[in-house]
């Protein structure tokens, strides 16, 4: 048994607050049944989890993208106001992978992507304390 939440982000669909709100919304259907809790539980080897109509499973491996982001791209996949993403430069990959952490608009580094929830969960977490440094170079304009 594992939690719905936690079973669409190893599926790669979204992360496990981003299935919260689309149990919230109510696109999430197992075995032709709209989630309407957001605990619920599923067995992920007998039931039939749908979301917007289409039957998700878990990603078949696990993937991991190290990205170069420019200076003036989102770190998203969807930007409503049509800026350039991070998804721009990954279109050619076959899995859904999603950005670990946040670079800012107009900052340019290294960015980790994933289809893998875990790893994605346990180095963003804080209650993890994975260490970051960061280093900036910071010019007068």
């Amino acid at each position: 048994m594992i939690r719905i939440n936690k079973y669409l982000s190893l599926c790669g669909v979204t992360s496990r607050r981003g299935a919260e709100t689309m149990i919230a919304q109510r696109r999430v259907v197992v075995n032709d049944k709209a989630v309407e809790k957001l605990g619920t539980n599923i067995d992920e080897e007998k039931d039939v989890v749908k979301v917007d109509g289409t039957i998700v499973t878990p990603a078949s491996e696990k993937l991991c993208i190290l990205l170069y982001k420019p200076k003036k791209v989102m770190t998203t996949l969807h930007d409503p106001f049509r800026r350039k993403t991070v998804a721009n430069f990954i279109k050619n990959v076959p899995e859904r992978v999603y950005p670990i952490g946040r670079l800012d608009y107009d900052t340019e580094g290294v960015l980790l992507l994933t289809n893998d929830g875990d790893l994605a969960y346990r180095l963003a977490h804080p209650k993890y304390q994975v260490k970051k440094i960061y280093e900036a170079k910071v010019t007068r304009g």
